[in-house]
This record gives C-alpha cells, structure tokens and sequence, in this order.
C-alpha cells in the first residue's frame, strides 16, 4: 500500500529503509574489519592499508549521505547500525566477531560518526582502536580514549561505554532456558522413538522433525548455548544424550561449512538417526562393560546397515530423507574404506557422512561409558583426529570442527598460569586467538571453588600488552571435584 500521489506507506519507508541499512551497515563493517586488519598487519604507507582506508572513507560518506549520521552499537551478540540489527551470516561472521572483539576490549558499546567526518579521522579511530585494544577493558580506558580523540581533533567521531542493562541479562537467561528446554526435549523424543524401534511400535517421525527443527533454530540463534550443553553426557542416558549431542555438534558443523537451513535441516535428522541400527543389536552386547567377543563384535559391526533397513521402514510414518540412510550406512566406513560396513567397490563418503562421523567419533571419545569409564580429554581428542590418519576422518572436516569447538572444547578443564582452574566457556570468534578461549575460573588460586565463577578472555591483553592469563595444561576436572555439566546448565 502506497500513500497518497503514489508515496510509500510509512510502513514501505521503514521497510526500504531497514533494507538499505542491513546492506550498507553490513558493507561499512567489513571494510571497517579490512582497515582494522590491515592497519595491524602493514605499516600505514603500504597500498593494502591506503586502500583499505579509502574504501572505509567511501563505505563511511555513502551511509551518511543517506543517513546525515551513523551509529554502530553493540548489545549482546548483535551489531546494530542506526538501530537496525545486522544478520550474522556465515561469509561476515569473522568480521562482525572481530569487530566485537576489538570493541569489548576497548570498552566501546557504540560509536557515533557524524557528517563533516574524513579520511584522517577514520584513520586515527582506527589505530586507537587497535592500540587500546590490547589495554584490559575499563570504564577508565573508555574515557582514556575518548580523550584522545578529543586530543588529536576527532571531532565527527564520539564512543559510549557499552549499557549493561537488566534486559540484556534476562536476554541471555531466555536464551540458556530455551536452549535447556530443547535439548531436554531432543533428548526426550530420542529416547522415545529409539525404544519404540526396540519394541517393534510405531515411531513418531513428526517428533524427531520438530526436535531437529529446533536444534537447527537454535544453533542458527544462539550456538554457543546448545554447544555448551554437549558437555552434560549422561552417562545412565548415554544412547540418547550421544545421538542429540552428535545432532547439534554436526548441524553447528554444517553451518561453520556453509550449509543452507534446509540442508542443516536433513543434516541434523541424519545425525540424530546415524545409530539407529543400534537398536536392533541386543542390550546385552550394548552395555556389556568388558570386551566383546568375535561374534558380539560382528553383530555390533551390522549396525549401518540394521540403521538403513530400520529407516526404510520408518519411511511410511512420515518422509526420511535418503540422505539420512547414507549416513547411517557410512559413518563408520572412514575415508579411506578400511571401516566398517566393507565396500565392495570405490566410493567417496558423502560430506553428510564425513560430519557425523568427526561429530560422532569426538563426542564419543571424551564421554564416559560402559566400556569406557575414563573419557579422553577434549584437546586429546581433536589431536588424534586430525593427526592420526588411521582413524579415517577428513581432515578438512576436522580443521572445520577445530575452528567451531577451538583448540580447547567447551567444557575443557584448564589449569592457568595463574594457579586458578578453568572451565572453557567458548571458542574465541578470531581464529588467530583460537589458543586462548574465553573460560569460566571456576577454583582460586588456594583451591576454593567458585560457582558459578566469572568468566575472563584469555585474549585480552594487560596495559602492558602482555597476557594476564594463559593455559598451562589440561587437567581432569573430578581432580578438583568440579562436575563440568553444573556450569552449563
């Protein structure tokens, strides 16, 4: 609907408006990224960092002459440009991430750029930014900076510390409960149709598509929640906890990949299904503690293709993609066919199969079982994934889990050089920091143990430019009588 003589409806205005912002505010920020990178890489002569900056100038005058003034302000996760929420997609994620980094460590929660601003304005925000980045984040270092903004005639650029604000906090609670809801719920339905299957019954397909749909909107939302509650593993549920931790791990994968959502999609119901051929191998040989025999081996080794007969017979309660059978078949196959099921003839995994089988063989490596009842430390794991070619997995896959879990998992238990221990909280979003992730000090120095702690960027740096905190080693958390699932949940 128009207004009248033919103008767009304010609603339209709004509507274009919102449109022009998300593409100019998200160009603004990658070469803003650009600058930044460039500026701390090169001396300021160089050709990348002059035309790194004359593209900021350019991205900078093409908002204002729209907008008269720009403001990017930081809240959570997000990145807003003149109130418009930026989408986080994956071909920006590196630059966003960085940009919030840089801003959290400057202790800027939005910046304001005016008409009137030029070249050598941006050129100065930008090598302040970068040099305050390595100062520890303080209101004080706010204030420092916006001084010598002041002080070197910056006068179309102002910052503002960040608003720590009551609704942001509850924000982050409602995310924490949803994403505790649907993994309970995953878990739930996992359960149900698994024992379903045993029992000969019929199975709800329609469930496990809705439980899948929310992992997916939930990875897509806030990844970093529903990761985190992978480390819970319980053990008396570890049939049903491994196919939802395999599921999320994999769809959180997918995307990382550059999968779209309809493709996480069929991802995420392969993966919750990839052993259900398990339900067809007796209890007994299931959860028998010592080692099996020949013959038990044999019949656990069947379960792919016991997995591929089972969901063709599920097919005529709701669809299941082919895609689906392939992974329960291949899983175990390795890259180079020397797995299991045997290949009669050359074939190449899917790149379905090739995800959950790095999902699958992480998740089950570092979680206590029958037959296992010491995990492998996360960090372990990874470096026997990736350097060990016999255990068959693709190792462009597994450098692309390393980039979405970091060197040190979440859930890892970390000793710093501090004397304090550590729980990793989160993959740090800059990939050239991926050796120090954010943790949660969860015991003092003297060995008293906090709850629920406080979190610290490993990353960040001191006035001095040094690092307050590093990690000296991976230690086993039941040590210290920490329980890793209490700090997740």
């Amino acid at each position: 609907m128009t207004g009248g003589a033919g103008r767009p409806s304010i609603a339209e205005t709004v509507q274009i408006t919102d449109g022009f912002l998300r593409h100019a505010g998200r160009d603004f920020l990658i070469v803003f990224y650009t600058a930044l990178r460039s500026l701390k890489l090169y001396p300021i002569e160089n050709d990348q960092v002059q035309k790194a900056l004359d593209d900021l100038a350019a991205s900078t005058k093409h908002l204002l002459e729209v907008e008269k003034e720009l403001e990017v302000r930081l809240q959570s996760e997000f990145i807003f440009v003149n109130s418009t929420r930026l989408r986080l997609d994956l071909d920006n994620y590196a630059s966003f991430s960085h940009i919030l980094s840089v801003f959290r460590q400057c202790g800027v929660g939005a910046v304001r750029i005016d008409e009137g601003v030029d070249r050598r304005q941006l050129q100065i925000f930008a090598s302040l930014l970068l040099s305050y980045a390595a100062k520890e984040a303080s209101p004080s270092v706010t204030l420092e900076l916006g001084q010598k903004l002041v002080d070197a005639g910056v006068s179309f650029i102002s910052i503002e510390p960040p608003l720590e604000t009551e609704e942001d906090m509850e924000e982050e609670e409602r995310q924490k409960e949803a994403a505790k809801r649907t993994y309970a719920r995953s878990v739930a339905v996992t359960k149900e149709v698994i024992n379903s299957i045993r029992l000969g019954r019929t199975a709800n397909v329609k469930k496990v598509k809705r439980a899948v749909q929310a992992i997916v909107d939930q990875v897509l939302n806030n990844e970093a929640s529903l990761v985190g509650l992978t480390t819970l593993r319980d053990y008396d549920e570890y049939t049903f906890t491994h196919s939802v931790n395999v599921c999320i791990f994999s769809v959180a994968l997918g995307r990382k990949l550059g999968l779209s959502k309809l493709q996480l999609y069929d991802l995420g119901i392969a993966a919750l299904f990839h052993d259900v051929g398990k339900s067809r191998v007796p209890l007994e040989i299931l959860h028998k503690q010592s080692g099996l025999s020949d013959e038990e081996w044999r019949i656990m080794q069947a379960h792919p293709w016991l997995g591929v007969l089972t969901l063709f017979g599920l097919r005529g309660y709701g669809e299941i993609p082919y895609r689906g059978m392939i992974v329960a078949y291949e899983h175990h196959m390795k890259t180079d066919l020397t797995g299991y099921p045997k290949s009669v003839r050359p074939r190449s995994p899917s790149i379905y199969s090739k995800i959950v089988a790095v999902a699958d063989g992480f998740d089950a490596a570092t979680s206590r079982r029958t037959y296992q009842t010491v995990p492998i430390q996360p960090d372990e794991v990874l470096k026997e994934m990736l350097g060990n070619p016999r255990r068959g997995y693709d190792p462009v896959v597994v450098k692309a889990f390393i980039n979405l879990v970091g060197v040190y998992p979440v859930g890892t238990c970390v000793i710093l050089d501090t004397y304090e221990v550590a729980l990793v909280h989160s993959a740090n979003p800059d990939v050239s920091e991926i050796h120090r992730p954010v943790v949660r000090i969860v015991a003092t120095h003297d060995g008293a143990i906090l709850h629920p702690g406080f979190l610290a960027d490993l990353a960040q740096r001191d006035a001095q430019g040094s690092y307050p905190r590093t990690i000296v080693k991976v230690t086993d958390p039941l040590r210290y009588g920490i329980n890793v699932g209490d700090y997740f949940v």
